[in-house]
């Protein structure tokens, strides 16, 4: 059960990363941050990463390690089962 809610929100953080880098302004100011106008600088216009660039670092760090747990927890999911079949016993 908390397996699966894990996988949800992994998948969820995953569909609102891709929804930042969409929505993020390219250095060729084209892209759906384009249209916004002005973007919202977290140490002032001149310098600083802005406020999309900084959750996109979060959420990706986010995605890397949380998928690395999905798949250790998943392993020992599937070595604590106690009855698994072996090719000889699925063939007969």
């Amino acid at each position: 059960m908390i397996f699966g809610l894990l996988v949800s929100v992994y998948v969820f953080a995953a569909l609102l990363l891709i929804l930042l880098v969409m929505i993020q302004k390219s250095k060729g100011s084209t892209g759906l941050g384009a249209l916004g106008g002005h973007t919202q600088m977290i140490f002032g216009a001149s310098g600083g990463q802005d406020i999309f660039q900084k959750a996109t670092w979060t959420l990706g760090v986010f995605i890397m390690t949380s998928s690395l747990l999905l798949s250790l927890m998943n392993v020992r999911y599937v070595h604590s089962v106690r009855y698994l079949p072996t090719s000889s016993q699925t063939q007969q």
